[in-house]
């Protein structure tokens, strides 16, 4: 996730968690925090089963309708995103009504039946390094359909949620025997080891000894996992 160009972070001002005291939080057990948002994934047997429960979801009476859960329905279950964004930004993050709305979808997956299956989320983000940010993003906004995110130079999003944010790495002189282009991919924290012992025997090779999640394919292009 990339930073703010504000003095004070967002999730530093009163109301925000930080991701430590998330995982502390109890009741949480079927949730993943990955970039500035809270996952996890319900599996059920069909898809009318997936769409009751995402309407049934919908209907919680703890859900702020300024900003309700993103819900993506599957044929195999459904994927549930919590987040908090600030007033006319784009910043996501995650306060304790989040927390409190995840204990309760969680309860009603179980009185449903539905098992939760957090290992199955993921989130990515696509990071281009640029000697002139400011140049760049543009066109990327523009080939993209995207928009700035408000609350950071460094940003376009996608402003329906559904693509991956594209972020901005200030890079102080040209390089050429490096890709500028790589990909973030945030894990479970429990599929990290499954995940790059994965990628290595697709033929991924690491790049750094001590950076272990830095990982590029036969050619080159890098991906960074966390």
């Amino acid at each position: 996730m990339s930073g703010s160009t504000t003095e004070q972070q967002p999730w530093e001002q009163p109301g925000w968690l930080m991701p430590d005291e998330f995982r502390a939080a109890d009741g949480v057990e079927d949730w993943r925090l990955l970039g500035d948002a809270i996952y996890t994934f319900f599996r059920t047997d069909t898809f009318a089963e997936g769409a009751h429960f995402a309407v049934a979801v919908a209907e919680l009476p703890e859900i702020d309708a300024t900003r309700p859960p993103d819900i993506d329905l599957r044929h195999d279950g459904v994927t549930v995103r919590l987040t908090t964004i600030t007033v006319g930004q784009y910043f996501a993050g995650y306060s304790p009504a989040d927390v409190e709305l995840a204990k309760s979808i969680s309860v009603l997956a179980r009185e449903s039946g539905i098992v939760a299956d957090p290992a199955r989320v993921q989130h990515v983000q696509v990071s281009i390094d640029a000697l002139s940010i400011a140049e760049v993003m543009p066109f990327w906004r523009e080939a993209l359909g995207y928009e700035f995110r408000r609350d950071t130079e460094e940003d376009v999003v996608d402003p329906r949620g559904r693509g991956p944010s594209f972020w901005f790495q200030q890079m102080d002189e040209p390089r050429t025997q490096r890709n500028r282009i790589h990909v973030d991919i945030a894990v479970p924290a429990e599929q990290m080891e499954a995940r790059v012992a994965a990628v290595l025997a697709a033929g991924g090779r690491r790049l750094h000894p001590d950076q272990p999640w830095i990982l590029s394919d036969p050619e080159g292009n890098e991906i960074c996992l966390s």
